[in-house]
C-alpha cells in the first residue's frame, strides 16, 4: 500500500504545485515518492533534501534530479518556464542567510517566476542597502532575509511600496537564539504591512510571493481582456 497520496490538483486550486518536504522522510520513502510521480508530473520540487539522503539514492534518481547542496532542493523534470514581467526581489542580510534565500529562490525558479538577489547588504553598513535601493523598489515583491536581530526587514518595510515578505533566519549569537529573536523582530516590526513566515521557510516565503505575482497577473490579464473597445474573452 504506497505511503503518500500526491495532490496533482493543487496547481488548479491555489496556482502552486505540491512540493515534496524531506525532512522526517527516509531515504526509501523518498525514493518511492520520485519513482510514484516520476509518470504523473511534468516538474516536481524536492526540500529539504539533505545531502547524504540524496547521496542514498539509486543512481538513476540522483542523475534525473538538478540538486543543490546549498539550499538542500531538487527539482525532477523541467521547471515551468519564466514569465515574463517583473521579477522578484530577494534581499539578504549577509552571505550566513545564503541557503534560505536560495531555497526561496529555487523554490521561485521552480515555478516559472524571474527573481534578482541582493546579497550582503545588511544594516550594519548601511550604505550598501541605499546603493541598491532603486532597483530592489522596481521589485512588486520584495523577500527580505534576516537573522540576529533582523532589522533589514523592517529597515526595508519603511523604504519600498512593493509587498515585502519576512524571512527571519536562524543566523546568529547567543540571544538570538536560533531565529527567535529574527522572527519576534520581524513580527513586531513597526513598518506597516509585512507578513513574515517561518524561521528559514525560504519555501513558505516563496510561496507567498508565488501568490501575489500570480493575483497580480490574473489582474492585468482581466483588465486588459476588459479595455474600452476590445472584446471580451
Amino acid at each position: 500500500m504506497a505511503e503518500f497520496t500526491f495532490d496533482y490538483e493543487r496547481r488548479s486550486r491555489i496556482g502552486l504545485d505540491e512540493a515534496v518536504f524531506c525532512a522526517g522522510k527516509s531515504t526509501a520513502q523518498i525514493a518511492a515518492i520520485v519513482a510514484g510521480v516520476r509518470d504523473g508530473v511534468t516538474g516536481l520540487l524536492l526540500t529539504r533534501l539533505d545531502p547524504e539522503k540524496f547521496e542514498a539514492l539509486p543512481v538513476e534518481q540522483r542523475a534525473g534530479l538538478d540538486y543543490d547542496p546549498v539550499s538542500r532542493t531538487a527539482i525532477l523534470g523541467a521547471a515551468r518556464p519564466i514569465e515574463p514581467g517583473p521579477a522578484v526581489a530577494i534581499v539578504l542580510a549577509g552571505t550566513s542567510d545564503v541557503p534560505m534565500a536560495r531555497e526561496a529562490a529555487r523554490t521561485l525558479h521552480f515555478n516559472g517566476q524571474a527573481q534578482t538577489t541582493f546579497t550582503d547588504i545588511g544594516v550594519a553598513g548601511l550604505w550598501r542597502l541605499l546603493d541598491r535601493l532603486e532597483e530592489i523598489r522596481l521589485a512588486p515583491v520584495v523577500i527580505v532575509v534576516a537573522g540576529m536581530d533582523a532589522a533589514l526587514i523592517s529597515v526595508v518595510g519603511g523604504l519600498v511600496s512593493g509587498a515585502v515578505i519576512g524571512l527571519p533566519t536562524s543566523v546568529g549569537y547567543g540571544v538570538a537564539a536560533g531565529g527567535q529573536t529574527a522572527l519576534h523582530s520581524g513580527l513586531a516590526s513597526c513598518a506597516p504591512g509585512v507578513p513574515i513566515v517561518n524561521i528559514d521557510n525560504g519555501y513558505g516565503a516563496a510561496c507567498a510571493a508565488l501568490r501575489i505575482m500570480n493575483t497580480l497577473r490574473r489582474h492585468a490579464s482581466a483588465v486588459s481582456d476588459h479595455q474600452p473597445g476590445q472584446p471580451g474573452r
